[in-house]
C-alpha cells in the first residue's frame, strides 16, 4: 500500500509534459500546442462558434516570431494569425514532439 501511495505522489510531482506538433523546413517552424487559444486579437478574427476548436500555435519564420491560433480541419492545420494572415499546413506534415 505504501509503494502505491508514493507511486502516486511520485507522479503527481512529475514535470508536466506536453506534446507539442511542429512542421519545419530550414529554420522556419510552426509549433501546434494542445493548450486553448487564449489570444484575444485572433479570437476576434474567427467564427465565435468556432472558438472552442482553436488552440495557441507560434511560428518562426525568417527570424521573426508569431504568435497564431490553430484548428484541425480535416487533413490540415488551419492557422489564423494576429495580422490577420492564415495559412494552412498538411497534418502529415506535422511531427509530435515533447516540450517540458
Amino acid at each position: 500500500m505504501k509503494a502505491a501511495i508514493a507511486l502516486c505522489t511520485a507522479l503527481a510531482l512529475a514535470p508536466a509534459f506536453a506534446e507539442d506538433l511542429v512542421a519545419r523546413e530550414g529554420n522556419d517552424s510552426v509549433r501546434l500546442a494542445d493548450a486553448p487559444c487564449q489570444n484575444q486579437v485572433i479570437m476576434k478574427l474567427v467564427e465565435p462558434s468556432t472558438h472552442g476548436e482553436y488552440k495557441a500555435a507560434s511560428a518562426t519564420v525568417q527570424g521573426q516570431n508569431f504568435v497564431a491560433c490553430w484548428r484541425e480541419m480535416g487533413s490540415v492545420a488551419h492557422l489564423v494569425y494576429e495580422d490577420g494572415d492564415q495559412g494552412i499546413i498538411p497534418m502529415v506534415e506535422l511531427k509530435k514532439e515533447i516540450s517540458a
